[in-house]
């Protein structure tokens, strides 16, 4: 089994310490929980490919196989007809139920497949089951399918996971071009997001001193969130203590629930070490943020996340305060949606009885936008400005809006004089191809007429295709307005699956300008810091062959292409 070159503190398990698959499955077989035929299955996994001279690993193999040694159980039924006892007979498992004088079926409950370890002969066996259709199998045999489904999936895990730690490990290696920058290419290859593709490897590093919750893993015995949380409960312990953790609970993991599973962890991590539970607190409270996000319905999301437990505790107590007065005072809704108002008020400085209805009334006030400006650009198509659609536009830091409540958002950026007001031309697949701005534009239409207001936007094209190189800039920093453009064209980072917002990246020359790069839309593009970065790394090569296509070559030699993110449409 592949090990990680190297767990998050630098040190190995120990030689001869710990719970190895066989011990494990000696452990389990005494609870009596697995059968001897899994328990060697998952011995094997740490003897590597070839292991011992069995041919029963192959279940289409097996039916020629000479092997004088008896085929374990999970390919063989058991007949119970009177006239020959004891016969076991290797038959395509789970699809006997039409022969008469047989048993339980492979799938049915107490069936060899119904414990078969997760691999290439149940995922044969379970899209053999499908193929013939689902439909035809009993209740007990279908659940048994739904169960070898859910070891696939963690076998499955178990084999992605295996994959990143090799990669992780071939970039360690001399001349491997440094694992600094393995996560990032994990991420464009699996398309994740950076914050994903970065838990990924580092969950790889961590099970790396798991190695007996890696094979439970692999025999989906255990899923991929139960293996998280072995790793993250155990990650600020010793070797010798995680081993210790690992050997506590994970003989009862399978039959856990998530939560029962973390709740030992901790338990066993604090009678092993009673200050990890404090630095595990203070290595994720290093990692605190707010995050921002749209939500199915078409409302968006504001969360804290690594947060010190004793400030949300504090700010939800004032919350329950506020919304209390709020409901004293007047202000109509559940408890929940008064918290939620009183914590926009807070954080955009609107004070609680601004909240409530101007006559003093029960009437339930309008939960709109507070008065907003700085330097939002809120983009949305020219129809939907003029109130003559409701295409969708787009709001910053929340996605696509319905298109009241982009009018709702522009009727408070206009409140503030230095709101930057743009419009932005999109194309039939929503990418942007033509931009303008006013300075301190009006409010919505209803307030002006639309045709005065847009003559006084100059509307210019974005370059797409050959570009013409109109707005270049002779030095090396870009212009404000090539700056702006650049980040309306693409408004994320450039690297595949980033989410990073371009007002928050660096301005990346692709051609370094010191070789000779232009400062123009045709070789600028965002790059968040990380990514900034990871395009210098040795192996990695970036190309914008046209304006805002952006084409990644990895240290694997595979491309990724990148394309601007489209707009509403």
């Amino acid at each position: 089994m592949t090990q990680s070159p190297a767990s998050a503190s630098g040190d190995q398990p120990p030689a001869g310490t710990g719970l190895t698959a066989p011990d494990l499955a000696a452990r389990l077989k005494g609870a009596g929980e697995l059968t001897a035929e899994e328990i060697a299955a998952l011995a094997r996994m740490d003897d590597g490919p070839g292991a011992g001279d069995d041919c029963w690993d192959d279940p289409v193999a097996a039916l020629d196989c000479d092997n004088d040694e008896p085929p374990p159980q999970w390919l063989t039924l058991q007949t119970d007809s009177s006239d020959a006892p004891g016969v076991m007979e290797a038959l395509e498992a789970g699809f006997v139920h039409h022969l008469p004088g047989r048993g339980a079926t492979g799938f049915a409950a107490g069936g060899p497949l119904g414990r078969m370890p997760g691999g290439h002969e149940l995922a044969w066996h379970a899209g053999t089951a499908r193929q013939r259709g689902l439909d035809a199998l009993s209740d007990a045999e279908l659940c048994g399918v739904m169960e070898a489904a859910q070891r696939l999936e963690s076998w499955g895990s178990g084999l992605k996971l295996a994959t990143v730690t090799e990669l992780d490990a071939r970039r360690a290696r001399p001349g491997g071009r440094g694992g600094e920058h393995v996560s990032e290419e994990a991420a464009a290859v699996l398309r994740l997001t950076g914050r994903s593709a970065a838990s990924l490897v580092g969950l790889s590093r961590l099970l790396g001193r798991l190695p007996a919750t890696t094979a439970m893993l692999a025999a989906g015995l255990i899923d991929y969130r139960r293996a998280e949380i072995m790793a993250s409960h155990t990650a600020v312990l010793s070797v010798q203590h995680a081993l210790a953790v690992q050997d506590a609970v994970l003989p009862r993991a399978p039959a856990m629930t998530t939560g029962e599973l973390a709740a030992a962890c901790r338990h066993a991590a604090a009678a092993c070490d009673p200050a990890a539970a404090i630095r595990r607190r203070t290595e994720a409270e290093k990692d605190a943020r707010v995050e921002t996000w749209a939500e199915a319905a078409g409302t968006a999301a504001l969360a804290g996340r690594d947060l010190s437990p004793a400030s949300v505790i504090a700010a939800g107590k004032t919350l329950d305060a506020d919304a209390r007065w709020l409901k004293a005072h007047g202000r109509p809704g559940s408890h929940d949606q008064l918290r939620a108002d009183a914590m926009i008020a807070r954080l955009t400085g609107q004070p609680l009885n601004t909240l409530l209805p101007a006559d003093g009334s029960a009437a339930a006030p309008a939960r709109g936008v507070p008065a907003a400006g700085g330097s939002v650009n809120l983009t949305m198509p020219a129809s939907a400005w003029l109130g003559r659609s409701d295409a969708p536009g787009e709001v910053p830091g929340t996605g696509p809006a319905d298109a009241g409540t982009c009018r709702d958002l522009a009727a408070a950026l206009a409140a503030n004089p230095a709101t930057r007001w743009c419009l932005t031309l999109t194309d039939h697949r929503g990418r942007a191809v033509a931009h303008g701005c006013a300075q301190a534009g009006p409010g919505p239409p209803a307030s002006q007429n639309p045709a005065t207001w847009l003559t006084t936007i100059t509307i210019t094209p974005i370059e797409t295709g050959t570009c013409q190189h109109r707005r270049e800039s002779a030095g090396y920093q870009p212009s404000d307005a090539l700056r702006h453009l650049l980040k309306t064209r693409s408004r994320r980072c450039g690297f595949p699956g980033c989410r990073r917002p371009a007002v928050q990246c660096d301005d990346d020359h692709t051609i370094p300008y010191d070789k000779g790069g232009r400062t123009c839309e045709c070789n600028l593009h965002p790059l968040c810091r990380r990514h900034h970065q990871t395009k210098q790394a040795p192996g990695w090569r970036l190309d914008q062959p046209e304006p805002g296509i952006l084409i990644w070559t990895l240290p694997s030699g595979r491309q990724v292409t990148v394309t601007p993110e489209p707009y509403p449409i």
